[in-house]
């Protein structure tokens, strides 16, 4: 006899408790999804998610505070770096879709979607993949040949003391694999790959997969149709 696949475990994370228990109500009929906690502010977020370990983070965007206000070696900041989020926005607009992606989203997901949409969001990103719809990958698209349009690549990668292993992880990551992907790619686990990639963020400045990818782009260790290429097989696909 077959067992059951374990449930995804989520931790949701959002200042209104009224919303919360909307979303725990439409999640609860769910038999593959189990919410392990709630909290309210970001400061207990760390510290709930690791005493629960779950699978995907959801968040109020709205919740956190911006990127840049914080210093790198945040706790904060590096660990949602190393998490699988879904983040929850009051709006699908350029500057939500990209603060979302620098926090290291996986999935973007309007606050009043139905709950079929947020169920499908989270078994998405449970299972390494992105979750966008079509407007939050033509943003981000935007915001990639915005970014790509600025650099000058004259910074050689050597520059920021990145070792080999490390270099061959940005380019897997910057073309869209998951850390378990790259895992099974280097033949290391993938809390390996999270070290590394913590390693990488703090040497690079950098502070999300996407301006990894963009990173990857500008000291030319994969060209930018590559990056590109595989945000349009979103648009035309509507998952990554």
């Amino acid at each position: 006899m077959s067992s059951e696949p374990n449930p995804v475990r989520i931790v949701i994370a959002d200042g209104r408790p009224a919303f919360r228990q909307s979303i725990r109500k439409s999640l609860d009929s769910a038999g593959d999804i189990q919410i392990t906690g709630e909290v309210s502010n970001s400061s207990d977020i760390v510290r709930l998610s690791r005493q629960f370990k779950p699978d995907v983070l959801v968040i109020d965007l709205a919740l956190l505070p911006r990127p840049f206000e914080l210093e790198m070696g945040n706790d904060l900041w590096s660990f949602l770096a190393s998490s699988r989020i879904v983040a929850m926005v009051s709006a699908i607009e350029k500057t939500s879709v990209v603060e979302a992606f620098r926090w290291g989203a996986h999935g973007i997901v309007l606050r009043t979607a139905p709950p079929e949409v947020v169920l499908q969001s989270i078994r998405s990103v449970a299972t390494g993949y992105y979750s966008l719809d079509h407007e939050s990958v033509s943003l981000l698209l935007e915001s990639v040949r915005e970014s790509l349009g600025h650099g000058n690549g004259t910074t050689s990668p050597k520059a920021y003391g990145l070792t080999r292993r490390e270099l061959g992880i940005i380019t897997k990551i910057a073309s869209g694999r998951s850390n378990r992907e790259v895992g099974q790619e280097f033949s290391i686990s993938e809390r390996t790959v999270k070290h590394h990639l913590t390693n990488i963020f703090s040497k690079t400045g950098v502070t999300s997969r996407l301006q990894l990818a963009l990173f990857a782009v500008n000291n030319h260790l994969m060209t930018s149709q590559t990056v590109l290429a595989e945000l349009q097989t979103v648009q035309s696909e509507g998952d990554i």
